[in-house]
């Protein structure tokens, strides 16, 4: 990490379990939401196969079948509502996060969230976090566009944000975000809060780290060189 400056103009953050500690707790909402209905979920498996995938297309994996859009949007609603009251009670951010967005954002550095959370999950983490200063995109996973590893999120989120991928560092929790990063011809940092620095491996990232805290503590800002 140290070393040749990384040229670069925007930060692109997931959201869950790389800007807020969030993973624990949807695993949780899983296994309560599959209580309630009477299912029977492999959650490793399952958080495996779905982390970074819209919520039409948990739902299939869920069900195992093309599900309609009215049982997606009833499967989402319960889960993400199980989620959102057990994780209000305990919500944290991934250490140093607010702080490191903050300096970023103080060098010149865009800042845009490219998450596969709906807009009420969105609304409660924002909320929550009240980043200062606010990002200048956030795309959601209820927009039409497929999931990581497909990169459409991130592509949309430097669109909008009027920066070239190759621009754009994003910052990833798992796997299929850190294979969304590379497929949309960004670099990328490796959060690892929920997986490991060998799981989050490639050659586009910069960085593997437990929490900003450690990032900030590497000067790692430093190390960009900031295109005005």
């Amino acid at each position: 990490m140290q070393g040749a400056l990384h040229q670069a103009e925007a930060l692109i953050f997931d959201m869950d379990g790389t800007m807020v500690d969030s993973m624990p707790w949807h695993a949780r909402a899983w296994v309560e939401y599959g209580r309630r209905q009477g299912l029977a979920i492999d959650i490793p498996d399952f958080m495996r196969r779905t982390t970074g995938r819209t919520a039409f297309e948990c739902a299939c994996e869920l069900m195992g079948r093309e599900v309609t859009e009215a049982e997606s949007m009833e499967i989402t609603h319960a889960k993400e509502s199980i989620y959102r009251e057990l994780f209000g009670a305990a919500f944290r951010e991934v250490a140093g996060f607010s702080a490191f967005a903050e300096a970023a954002a103080a060098r010149g550095l865009k800042i845009a969230v490219g998450t596969a959370g709906d807009k009420h999950n969105i609304a409660f983490t924002m909320s929550q976090l009240a980043m200062n200063p606010a990002p200048l995109a956030i795309v959601g996973g209820d927009e039409g566009l497929p999931g990581k590893p497909q990169p459409a999120i991130f592509l949309e989120a430097a669109r909008r944000i009027g920066v070239p991928p190759a621009r754009c560092i994003v910052f990833e929790d798992a796997p299929f975000g850190i294979e969304a990063a590379r497929r949309g011809g960004m670099r990328a940092v490796a959060v690892c809060s929920s997986h490991s620095a060998s799981e989050l491996a490639g050659p586009h990232v910069i960085a593997a780290v437990r929490d900003y805290e450690e990032l900030a503590k590497s000067n790692f800002l430093e190390t960009l060189d900031v295109v005005a």
